[in-house]
C-alpha cells in the first residue's frame, strides 16, 4: 500500500505552517505596538517636610547671617566652611526667612578685620555691617565619616530688637556674642533678656533608631524611592548626613523659637 502523502495533502502542510507563522508574526507586531502604546505610570511627587518661621513677616522675611561654624570635634578632616555652608542652606529652606550668602558674612568680617567674633564691640559692628535680623553662631560638635556616620552641632540665635518677636521685644544683646554655644554657661537658668533667644545642641548617631527615622523623614520628597539605596544615601554619605544633620538642628532651633513666642504673647486678661 502506498503510503506517500500525496500532493494535495502536502500544499494543505505548507500552508498550514504559513498560517501559523503568520499567526506568530501577527502576535509578535500585535504586542510590540500595544507596548509602545503602554506608557509608564506618572511619576509621584511627595512635598517634603518644610520649616515655617514664627515671626511677623508682614513688612518682608527676617534676614538672618550665619557666622562661620567653629570646629570643635577634635578632627581637623571637616572642612568647617562647608558644613557652615549647610547651615546657610538649611536656614534658607525656612518659610519667611532668608540668609545671607557666607561668602557675605565672611566678606564684611574681613572688611572688618574680624577673625572671629571677640568683643561686644566686634559683634555690634558685624551686626550693623550686615544689617540682618538674626545672627546664628555656632560650633560643630562631632564629625565622624565612619559607618554609621555621626555628626554634632551647637547652635545659638540673637536677634536684633523688634525683628524676631511678635510684640518688638526681641533684643540683640552683642555681649552673649563673644560665647560660644557649647559653653555649659549657655545652658543656666535665666530669663530671656540676658540668654540668647534660642539654644541648641543635637548629637545624632547614624544608628540610633530615633535618627534614622528622622532622616526617612527628611528624605521624603528630596531623594528617589526607586533608587537602589533609598533614604539610606543620607547615612552612606558624610556630605549628606551633614545636610540632614544642618536641617535637623535649626529645626530645632526653629521649634524652639515658637516656644519662646508663644511664651511671650500677652494672657487675655479676665473680664
Amino acid at each position: 500500500m502506498n503510503t506517500r502523502p500525496s500532493s494535495d495533502d502536502s500544499s494543505g502542510a505548507r500552508v498550514r505552517r504559513c498560517l501559523l507563522w503568520a499567526a506568530r508574526i501577527a502576535a509578535i507586531g500585535g504586542a510590540v505596538l500595544l507596548g509602545g502604546c503602554n506608557t509608564p505610570p506618572a511619576e509621584k511627587l511627595v512635598a517634603p517636610h518644610t520649616l515655617v518661621a514664627p515671626y511677623d513677616t508682614a513688612s518682608g522675611d527676617v534676614l538672618w547671617a550665619v557666622v562661620p561654624l567653629r570646629n570643635e570635634s577634635g578632627t581637623t578632616a571637616l572642612n568647617a566652611t562647608e558644613v557652615s555652608d549647610k547651615v546657610v542652606a538649611a536656614a534658607s529652606q525656612i518659610k519667611g526667612i532668608r540668609t545671607l550668602p557666607l561668602n557675605r558674612t565672611i566678606s564684611a568680617m574681613r572688611a572688618l578685620k574680624m577673625i572671629e567674633l571677640q568683643s561686644p564691640a566686634d559683634a555690634t559692628r558685624l551686626a550693623t555691617e550686615l544689617g540682618a535680623d538674626g545672627i546664628l553662631v555656632g560650633s560643630i560638635t562631632a564629625w565622624d565619616p565612619y559607618d554609621p556616620p555621626k555628626f554634632g552641632l551647637a547652635l545659638a540665635l540673637y536677634s536684633r530688637p523688634g525683628a524676631m518677636d511678635r510684640r518688638g521685644e526681641a533684643e540683640l544683646d552683642p555681649r552673649k556674642l563673644e560665647y560660644q554655644p557649647t559653653d555649659y554657661k549657655y545652658f543656666r537658668r535665666s530669663s530671656f533678656e540676658t540668654a540668647p533667644a534660642a539654644v541648641v545642641s543635637e548629637y545624632l548617631d547614624g544608628k540610633n533608631h530615633q535618627v534614622l527615622m528622622d532622616v526617612k523623614s527628611y528624605a521624603e520628597g528630596r531623594h528617589d524611592p526607586t533608587g537602589p539605596m533609598g533614604y539610606r544615601r543620607y547615612l552612606a554619605s558624610m556630605d549628606l548626613f551633614c545636610e540632614f544633620g544642618a536641617w535637623y538642628t535649626v529645626g530645632q532651633l526653629l521649634d524652639h523659637e515658637w516656644l519662646r513666642l508663644a511664651q511671650a504673647q500677652p494672657k487675655p486678661t479676665k473680664k
